[in-house]
């Protein structure tokens, strides 16, 4: 919808920049032309935008999982920022509104969207998931349905997080999560931690967390981890660092998380579960592992997957609002949008390290 002669703030409407992604750790920012607004788009400037696990994925090998970048790519999908512009039809939203952006439009027409089960549509298309653009830019277009609007109190840094947040809302809700549940969550990287802050939302009374990272448990205590156990990544541990999590929990473990995904962090997880208990596997670490399914089997825990969310944005921002859930301390390094800047905080991210969320501000 940009006419070049239309008045911008410094009398010329500036180019729209995004960040794309055109090889193995190659990022430029680039000239983004948006597609045309339609009756129900919103144009939202970007405020905040987060780096994901899948991001550094797609930076580093050009692919995450089955999803291949193959040609430039706009990045980025855990975002916030204020309404610029609306289209005809939109009721809901008003220009200078502060919004959250749920990042994948479904078709809303196949049998899984008419059951609610949107997430595995199979025509989704996810802000930077190959092959559609992301938000990692001064403006994008989004529609009204998926803009949510923050109030007073949610910054809009905090409204990117409703994006990693709503995988751990997403888990919790799958695995009926409750004030008699007592948690295991295995891998306490940014979306061990959501989960955890999540968990704890829904009641959980005890949670125990295990890592390899010490500084990553650390900061899971920081959070309100009731107990931290460092374990290896060596599969001939699993019998005593089970017995550690048993002990440490006093008590059985009801539910297990795995946000990590390898044979290893399975193992540990399904052992350390209760007889009639659950896992709720949540990380993608790898797509085939060798797990000890049929003592599992015998004790009937059952195992759920979990595939990014659904309608979960209000309720991260009622979490947020009502001070249920405080994300702000997972924000660990903030970066500006410019070429030397989206460089170095990909970096940053991939490093690991004492990064847990890279935050860009535009």
């Amino acid at each position: 919808m940009s006419h070049a002669g239309e008045e911008g703030k410094d009398g010329g409407e500036e180019e729209n920049k995004a960040a794309w992604l055109l090889g193995v750790k190659t990022l430029r920012i680039q000239p983004y032309n948006l597609p045309p607004l339609g009756p129900h788009g919103v144009k939202v400037r970007m405020k905040a935008v987060g780096i994901c696990g899948s991001d550094v994925h797609h930076f580093k090998h050009m692919r995450c999982g089955n999803f291949i970048v193959k040609k430039p790519m706009v990045i980025g999908h855990e975002c916030a920022g204020i309404v610029e512009e609306i289209g005809s039809e939109v009721k809901s939203l008003q220009v200078g509104d502060r919004v959250a952006l749920e990042p994948g439009i479904s078709c809303r027409q196949c049998q899984l969207c008419k059951d609610g089960r949107y997430n595995l549509c199979r025509q989704m298309k996810f802000f930077g998931s190959p092959p559609n653009n992301g938000a990692l830019a001064n403006l994008v277009v989004h529609p009204e349905n998926l803009c949510f609007k923050l109030p007073d109190n949610v910054s809009l840094e905090e409204g990117a997080m409703c994006e990693p947040l709503s995988v751990g809302v997403h888990a919790c809700r799958r695995a009926k999560v409750s004030p008699l549940t007592r948690v295991l969550i295995v891998g306490a990287g940014p979306i061990g931690l959501v989960t955890m802050l999540a968990a704890r939302a829904f009641g959980a009374p005890k949670i125990v967390i295990v890592d390899i990272d010490d500084h990553r448990l650390s900061f899971a205590e920081g959070l309100g981890a009731d107990e931290t156990i460092q374990v290896s990544a060596d599969i001939q541990d699993v019998c005593e660092e089970v017995v550690k999590i048993q002990n440490a929990m006093g008590a059985n473990v009801d539910l297990s998380f795995d946000c990590v995904g390898f044979s290893k962090t399975m193992s540990v997880a399904l052992n350390a579960t209760r007889a009639g208990g659950k896992l709720c596997l949540v990380g993608m670490g790898q797509s085939e592992m060798t797990i000890p399914l049929t003592p599992a089997a015998a004790r009937e825990v059952d195992i759920v997957g979990i595939f990014r969310y659904t309608n979960t944005w209000p309720l991260c921002i009622e979490f947020m609002e009502s001070g249920k859930i405080d994300v702000k301390p997972l924000i660990t390094h903030r970066f500006e949008f410019r070429q030397e800047q989206v460089e170095e905080a990909f970096e940053t991210s991939a490093r690991g390290g004492n990064a847990i969320k890279v935050m860009f501000s535009l």
